[in-house]
């Protein structure tokens, strides 16, 4: 895969997950696009494409390991603690159409 095809690639995938992935916190949900973190979600998870290796587990390891700063950078809490269910779920949906198509 050459480097445009990656970048293209990499592009699509941040713009799915931050369309369709979102933070929800007391029922108000922050999209992951409108949150800046979408490209940083998608550049931690292309390695699981490109291996053909998307699980759910391995995804939500990913999603512990990335701080979200709340309260101003006072705090932090992994985005697994912030993404509801639903969204993890779709997350995952998102990485293996992309895990095919490749």
């Amino acid at each position: 895969m050459t480097q445009t095809n990656t970048t293209e690639l990499l592009e699509a995938l941040a713009a799915d997950i931050g369309e369709n992935v979102y933070i929800d916190v007391a029922k108000w949900h922050l999209h992951l696009s409108d949150a800046k973190i979408s490209r940083l979600v998608a550049e931690k998870l292309y390695p699981l494409i490109t291996e053909k290796n998307v699980n759910e587990n391995q995804v939500l390891e990913i999603l512990a390991s990335i701080p979200v700063k709340i309260a101003g950078g006072r705090k932090e809490l992994p985005l697994s603690d912030l993404l509801p269910l639903q969204c993890q779920v779709n997350l995952i949906d998102i990485l293996e159409k992309y895990q095919r198509e490749i």
